[in-house]
């Protein structure tokens, strides 16, 4: 019989470290008018973490919301890595209920190691399989900081199948974002980019450079040499 969200919410905090969660709260920018203001933390790492959310990968949807909702960080962790587990199992109709499920939560989704734990195998996997990556345009216009870092950040399926076009499209409609996380988020995408095909990304570059943030540009040439780097750096 499948554990409650409460249960489960005891097992999180059994692994309580009030000494590190000092520490993350500072990290993820919890304070008054920062992006991750009033989130909670308790002070356990991802590993730990991964482990109880395999204990309980066929927790059904219900107890997920429930643990989504919590204020906690480490519970709405748990929730999404179970996401993550159901959807790299599932046949095409359970992927696109994950998928709506994702997108109805994404007010529980808000800070970029959730979007970053999770958006790749739920959106990214089940639009790639689809073969539509039309909805992540949708995210990237979103209000949301966090809608808008999915839509990004799950260009990254579509990379590791070889298709790049998302990746430069979605980060063309992002030049002008002004949130450092989302100028993190384009420039590690368009790295990855890089690594499928390093021509590809300078031919990005060559159009798009000059209008880069200075951060997402950093990011998406440190795979170059020495000698291409300096030269974007001059653009």
């Amino acid at each position: 019989m499948s554990a409650t969200a409460a249960e489960i919410e005891r097992e999180i905090d059994a692994l309580a470290d009030p000494e590190r969660a000092a520490g993350m709260q500072r990290f993820f920018k919890t304070g008054p008018g920062e992006y991750g203001e009033g989130d909670v933390f308790i002070g356990i790492p991802v590993p730990p973490l991964r482990a109880i959310a395999r204990g309980h990968r066929d927790l059904p949807l219900p107890q997920i919301e429930k643990l989504l909702a919590s204020k906690v960080h480490e519970h709405r962790t748990v929730a999404l890595v179970i996401l993550t587990e159901q959807a790299a199992r599932a046949d095409r109709a359970g992927r696109r209920q994950l998928y709506e499920f994702y997108l109805a939560h994404t007010a529980s989704i808000d800070n970029w190691d959730l979007v970053d734990i999770s958006c790749r195998e739920v959106i990214g996997g089940y639009l790639l399989a689809k073969g539509d990556w039309a909805p992540l345009k949708k995210l990237a216009r979103s209000d949301s900081l966090w809608e808008r870092r999915i839509a990004m950040v799950s260009t990254w399926t579509f990379i590791r199948d070889g298709q790049l076009e998302p990746t430069f499209e979605l980060a063309t409609m992002l030049l002008g974002d002004d949130h450092d996380l989302m100028h993190k988020a384009v420039g590690w995408m368009l790295r990855e980019a890089g690594k499928q095909d390093e021509s590809a990304l300078e031919a990005y570059l060559a159009e798009h450079a000059a209008q880069l943030p200075r951060t997402a540009l950093r990011y998406s040439i440190e795979r170059m040499s020495p000698e291409r780097r300096a030269y974007w750096r001059a653009m």
